[in-house]
């Protein structure tokens, strides 16, 4: 009997001490790199840990917005199961441009921690070959400008990126980092889940991406408090997310001549 209570007690401090994964808003697609002007691309979106491939929450979207140039237009998601953990969304643009896309869900509960998390993801794609403006600010509550082209990434390569929270640049916060590990890819430990950095003063983080895929960064902040479905006030953690794809080293050609 003894016994038992001491094992229920053990597995009570490993649950306790066992770490809060980092919750992504994780926008897939194949690329942020449109080739040719009206050709339809997919967009997915789900809120998931990336490295781990679950859980999928369910979730609602409070927003969303593509803005190509001086244009701005909602964007028309639908669910793909009744349980809303994925929504997906079609898009085609007629003509060249920069354009940036977010996606800002409804505030989720999360019960192990007592607070709610609400995220807006970014993600910024080329649209047959033009290059300016990728660095311009959306506005938006909390979110990470690029310094460097977010979209022309080898494995390797430095990403720059700098947090705003109301505009104006945030030092000392963490940013999150995980891939998505469609691979199933096993880190050594799970200190690695997430990577973090800071920023500085001025709001700049670095990180050099060690191998290509989908990545994502998650500028974890705090917006005060808000009220549950029960009436209780919860603290409410806003994070501002952006997405890349970072490509493979190009491989060199072999020369057979002479063989």
């Amino acid at each position: 009997m003894r016994l038992s209570f001491f094992f229920k007690i053990f597995a009570l401090i490993i649950l306790l001490q066992s770490p809060a994964w980092a919750h992504f808003l994780t926008l897939l697609t194949d690329d942020f790199y449109i080739k040719q002007p009206k050709k339809p691309f997919e967009l997915k979106v789900m809120f998931t840990h990336p490295i781990e491939q679950g859980p999928h929450m369910p979730f609602g979207i409070e927003e969303s917005a593509i803005i190509c140039g001086a244009s701005k237009n909602v964007l028309s998601f639908k669910s793909l199961n009744s349980q809303n953990t994925i929504y997906m969304t079609t898009l085609i643009q007629e003509k060249p441009a920069i354009c940036q896309l977010y996606v800002k869900q409804k505030p989720y509960f999360e019960k192990s921690e007592s607070r709610y998390i609400q995220q807006i993801a970014k993600g910024i794609f080329s649209h047959a070959g033009l290059e300016e403006g990728w660095d311009s600010p959306l506005g938006l509550p909390v979110e990470i400008i690029p310094q460097v082209k977010p979209f022309a990434l080898y494995e390797g390569n430095t990403f720059k990126g700098r947090v705003l929270i109301n505009g104006k640049p945030a030092g000392n916060i963490e940013v999150e980092i995980e891939f998505w590990n469609s691979k199933g890819l096993k880190t050594p430990h799970e200190g690695f889940i997430p990577q973090v950095v800071k920023t500085d003063n001025e709001g700049y983080f670095e990180y050099t991406f060690p191998w290509a895929g989908l990545w994502g960064f998650s500028a974890i902040t705090e917006a005060g408090v808000i009220k549950g479905e029960n009436g209780k006030e919860y603290p409410l953690e806003l994070d501002g997310v952006f997405w890349v794809k970072v490509y493979p080293k190009p491989m060199e050609k072999i020369s057979r001549k002479g063989k």
